[in-house]
């Protein structure tokens, strides 16, 4: 098994596309996608040659009124070099509709993104609200959130758990809502498409990571394939059930 920075370095050749094209082929119906998730730095995001990849390192805020103490060590001064920050809230606090949570609070500003970057981190997820747009632009380091906001955390919520499995609602089209999860040290590849969860092997998921890497690859390059023949004038379905059979 390769070891995680050398996993990370291959993740960020590629696009969340490429491993949802993959995950798929693997059985991961939704393609490891985090939904209605907004990449807000680097702003408008065009120029972007590689991914932002990283092991998770989680963290679940709750409300001041959650039974749960709240966690004495300070989060963003033990993040791992490499990882990248995936910050949520209990499933009480999320919706399946816009805004996504209800807290109005911004759970994560521009100081965290100077010492996440300090500390070698690839970027942050928010399951939430951000503020400091201009800082986190300034410093050229990845964000991704629900949305914006103006007001620190701290009058509403606490943070309650480092390193614990993150619960994601979102919308289903077989039931009122499905539930993801993020486990930390899960892969995390995310660019201005969106954010994809590539987990690893946990007792109820059984994804080879090293034969989704080998499948990226020789997929990308079969899509190559494809469009330079749709270019020339051959039909879509024709060369996508070519080139892809001979992967």
């Amino acid at each position: 098994m390769k070891a995680a920075k050398d996993i990370i370095s291959i993740l960020s050749k590629y696009t969340p596309c490429d491993v949802s094209d993959a995950l798929v082929q693997f059985g991961v119906k939704n393609g490891g996608y985090i939904p209605n998730l907004i990449q807000r730095s680097p702003a408008l995001a065009t120029d972007q040659t590689h991914s932002a990849a990283g092991t998770a390192y989680t963290v679940l805020y709750a409300p001041l009124s959650d039974p749960r103490p709240a966690v004495k060590t300070s989060y963003i001064d033990e993040i791992p070099e490499g990882s990248m920050l995936v910050m949520g809230l209990p499933l009480s606090c999320q919706t399946t509709n816009s805004p996504f949570v209800k807290v109005n609070n911004a759970l994560y500003g521009g100081l965290m993104s100077t010492r996440a970057k300090y500390r070698g981190a690839s970027g942050s997820v928010v399951l939430g609200r951000i503020r400091d747009l201009d800082e986190h632009n300034e410093l050229g380091y990845p964000v991704w959130s629900y949305g914006v906001g103006s007001t620190a955390p701290g009058p509403v919520v606490k943070v309650v758990g480092i390193n614990v499995p993150i619960e994601i609602k979102v919308s289903s089209i077989e039931e009122e809502h499905s539930v993801l999860v993020v486990q930390p040290n899960d892969y995390i590849i995310a660019d201005k498409n969106g954010v994809v969860r590539l987990p690893v092997n946990h007792e109820t998921e059984h994804i080879d990571v090293e034969k989704v890497l080998e499948y990226i690859p020789k997929r990308v390059a079969a899509d190559q394939k494809v469009s330079e023949d749709i270019k020339n004038g051959r039909p879509a379905a024709e060369a996508q059930k070519f080139w892809r059979s001979k992967i």
